[in-house]
């Protein structure tokens, strides 16, 4: 996931907007209490996805993969005035202290925190949205694209995370998760609906504007 030298990645997180001091400490007890906490956003694309929510203003927001809710707190600051943010996580576990995090950051009345699985969830969920971030199971990268690509307007953005894989999307013998993150990248890429650039923006992200 590392792919700038470490020296050109401290320049680049100096030069980038602080961190508010709520994903400071969110940033914190993650690596401290939860597994597998670089699924976690972090500063340069949490003021990634900050910056590209407030360039786009959404009304609604969809987020498929919860973890500790850095993310979700980054995107709703580009909000409108009475705009909402879905987000679906499977993992029950992390409700307590997701929920706590998104009171501290004062978002609370902004956020729909739905538990359970997504494939099931997304299609309940009647409404448009004009930005959806994918950033659960790998395996259904393909599937959660094909649940939500009707239910954006034209104009509307997907940001798909992980789409690099810690450089493995290169491997000539891919295993099971990296083989359905080409087939996404390479769905994505042939698909007349969406216009797409992939940023190199820690491992990878996928932004699509539907057109």
């Amino acid at each position: 996931m590392d792919f700038l030298p470490t020296a050109i990645n401290d320049y680049v997180e100096a030069h980038t907007r602080q961190e508010s001091g709520v994903l400071q400490e969110l940033e914190r007890e993650t690596y401290l209490k939860v597994l597998m906490p670089r699924m976690l956003s972090g500063h340069l694309q949490g003021q990634v996805l900050r910056m590209l929510s407030q360039m786009i203003q959404p009304e609604r927001i969809l987020e498929i993969g919860t973890f500790t809710g850095y993310s979700a707190i980054c995107l709703a600051d580009g909000l409108r005035p009475g705009g909402e943010l879905h987000t679906i996580d499977i993992n029950e576990e992390l409700r307590p202290m997701v929920s706590s995090y998104f009171e501290k950051a004062g978002i609370t009345e902004k956020v729909k925190y739905h538990t359970g699985n997504a494939l099931d969830i997304i299609p309940t969920l009647d409404f448009a949205f004009d930005i959806v971030f994918i950033d659960a199971d790998k395996e259904n990268y393909s599937n959660y694209f094909d649940l939500v690509i009707d239910r954006i307007r034209a104009g509307s953005y997907i940001i798909a995370d992980n789409v690099l894989w810690s450089g493995k999307v290169l491997d000539a013998k891919p295993d099971k998760d990296t083989a359905a993150i080409i087939a996404f990248n390479d769905k994505v890429q042939a698909d007349p609906r969406v216009e797409n650039v992939l940023l190199p923006v820690r491992d990878g992200l996928m932004v699509m504007r539907k057109v």
